[in-house]
Parts: structure tokens; C-alpha cells; sequence
């Protein structure tokens, strides 16, 4: 055959194929999109979520509504999305807590966090930091276990089985001290009621402590990660401050329901990759100590297992149980 011709059958073959592909791709979106935050408002999940959503509407022409389902550590609303068909109108912002740690840490999970979801994309990664109210009279690590040996100290988290309930069992483990844990439904009240002097510490994301950490609102005693922040640099880690192996992040990614088509997951994947380089969006995350990770569907499906395997040797060594 003319090398021409060869060309010429190969580009039809090509058109032939993009068009079947397209003939299969469903029709999508064809009305609103339910986005669920399961936590309340204030957290960086509702935060990002609501920037994707406001940004999914313009891109696909449909509203998203976005609703806060809090509770059980994120897996009540988890769960909504899990039970939802697989057809790209309901999303969750999961997190580290929802995806990861309570497949170990609750007896009873009411969904698989592998399974049962069809994973679009990793958001974004947040920096945690130990902050403690300013009555409490210590600044370091050293002295906040001195302190807890010699009187009954709290922490706050935003739920049992959040990565901030799992942070302070780790915690206490490692420093072998007892710390009473108080849970709330989200990071909002918890913290609140830290600045209120009703807790004494919670192990917290940075942007959601660090306003009132430079307002004198509360001590910054120690960065949670294995590395400090750019945007404290002076605030050593727990792990540099003495307690060797502590190391907890924090993250929350996009995820529909299993089932959902892989043109409707990549069409979504490809609009986060989008939103998160913006400029605006950069600035804010350099800003408030968060890295966005871009990724394919099937890259953050393998972070996601391999923070379940991650995070059940730790989850078990801690003791720690949510049931």
C-alpha cells in the first residue's frame, strides 16, 4: 500500500475509534452535582471542596450543591457517597481519616473505603501543628509532658477517628503520658473551645490554628510532619523535640461512588489538576502551609491503599478504638 494511503487509513481509523469513544461517553452532567464534606464548615476540606464545586459549576454548566454531613469521624457522610449510585453526581472530599485510618480504627466501618469509591483526585496535603492554650504553662515538648505527669491535661479533636483524635493517641503512646481525649463534631468547635480554655491542646491542620497562632490566640509547641513548616520555621517537630517516630499528615482528596465512568472520573480529574494551578490558588496554599499533589484516578487510588496499610500498624500500636 502507497504510503500515502497508509496515512490516510490510519487518520480514518484514528476518527473512527475518538468517535466510538465518544458515542460510549455518557452524557454528563445533565443536572446538579451533590458534593458532601463530611465535616463541618471551616475545616480545609470544606474549604477546597467549595472551591472545586464553584469551579466544577462554571466548567460543566451545572450547579453543585454542597452540603456538610459531620460526624462518626467523617463516616456518616463518607457513607452517604459510598451507598450513592456510580454515576459521578455525588462526591466526597475523603480525607486521611475517612480513607485511611478508620478502615483500622473503627470496628464496624460502615463502608470500604477501597472498594466502595471511585477515586478522582488528591487535593491537597496540610501541614499539622500541636498548639496549646496560652494558660497552659508550657512551650515545648519536653515541658508539655512534664506538665501532663504532674496534672490532668485534655485534647480536643474534631471527632473520634480523625487524624487529630489519632495525633493524640500517638502522642500519649509515645511520650507515655495520659492525655484525656474530648471529641467534637469538627475542627470549628474543637478549636473554639480550645480558645475558650475549656481543652488544653489539640493536634490540629496548620491553616485552621495558624490565625490564631500569630494573633497570640494560642502556642504553637510543635509541627506534627517529619518536617518543619516554611511557614514556622522556628516551631521544631515533635519527632525533633524528642519523641522519635511520631509523624501524622493530614490530607483530603475527591472520590464519586465505585461504579462511576471512568470519561465522567477523568473529566473531573482533569478540572482539579486545573483549578489547583491557579495562581490564586497556589498563593493561598504556599500561604496557609498546603501542597497540592497532582494526580491520575488510578495514582490516587494506589495512595489511598497504600495509606490504609500505612496507617493500621499505627492505628493499632496506639490502642486507640472509635466505635
Amino acid at each position: 500500500m502507497h504510503a500515502t494511503a497508509r496515512r490516510l487509513l490510519a487518520a480514518l481509523v484514528l476518527s473512527t475509534t475518538a468517535c466510538a469513544v465518544l458515542a460510549q461517553a455518557p452524557a454528563w452532567p445533565t443536572k446538579p452535582i451533590r458534593m458532601v464534606i463530611p465535616f463541618p464548615p471551616g475545616g480545609f476540606s470544606d474549604v477546597f471542596g467549595r472551591i472545586l464545586g464553584e469551579k466544577f459549576g462554571t466548567a460543566f454548566g451545572q450547579s453543585v450543591v454542597v452540603e456538610n454531613r459531620p460526624g462518626a469521624g467523617g463516616n456518616i457522610g463518607a457513607d452517604i457517597v459510598a451507598k450513592s449510585p456510580g454515576d459521578g453526581y455525588t462526591l466526597v472530599m475523603g480525607t486521611v481519616g475517612t480513607h485511611a485510618i478508620n478502615a483500622t480504627l473503627f470496628t464496624r466501618l460502615p463502608y470500604d473505603p477501597v472498594k466502595d469509591f471511585a477515586p478522582v483526585a488528591f487535593v491537597v496535603e496540610a501541614e499539622g501543628l500541636l498548639v496549646a492554650h496560652p494558660s497552659i504553662p508550657a512551650k515545648t515538648v519536653p515541658e508539655l509532658i512534664a506538665l501532663a505527669k504532674g496534672r490532668p491535661l485534655t485534647y480536643g479533636s474534631a471527632g473520634a477517628g480523625t487524624t487529630g483524635h489519632l495525633a493524640g493517641e500517638l502522642f500519649k503512646t509515645l511520650s507515655k503520658v495520659d492525655i484525656t481525649h474530648v471529641p467534637y463534631k469538627g475542627n470549628v468547635p474543637a478549636i473554639t473551645d480550645l480558645l475558650a480554655g475549656q481543652t488544653s491542646m489539640v493536634f490540629a491542620t496548620l491553616p485552621t490554628v495558624l490565625p490564631h497562632v500569630k494573633a497570640g490566640k494560642l502556642n504553637a509547641i510543635a509541627v506534627l510532619g517529619t518536617s518543619r513548616s516554611t511557614t514556622l520555621p522556628d516551631v521544631p517537630t515533635v519527632a525533633q523535640a524528642g519523641i522519635a517516630g511520631f509523624d501524622v499528615n493530614n490530607w483530603t482528596g475527591l472520590f464519586a461512588a465505585a461504579g462511576t465512568p471512568a470519561p465522567v472520573v477523568a473529566r473531573m480529574n482533569a478540572e482539579v489538576q486545573k483549578a489547583m494551578r491557579l495562581p490564586e490558588i497556589q498563593a493561598r496554599l504556599a500561604n496557609e502551609g498546603l501542597r497540592f499533589v497532582p494526580t491520575t484516578p488510578d495514582e490516587f487510588g494506589n495512595f489511598v491503599k497504600a495509606e490504609v496499610a500505612r496507617w493500621a500498624p499505627v492505628v493499632k500500636a496506639s490502642g486507640a478504638k472509635a466505635d
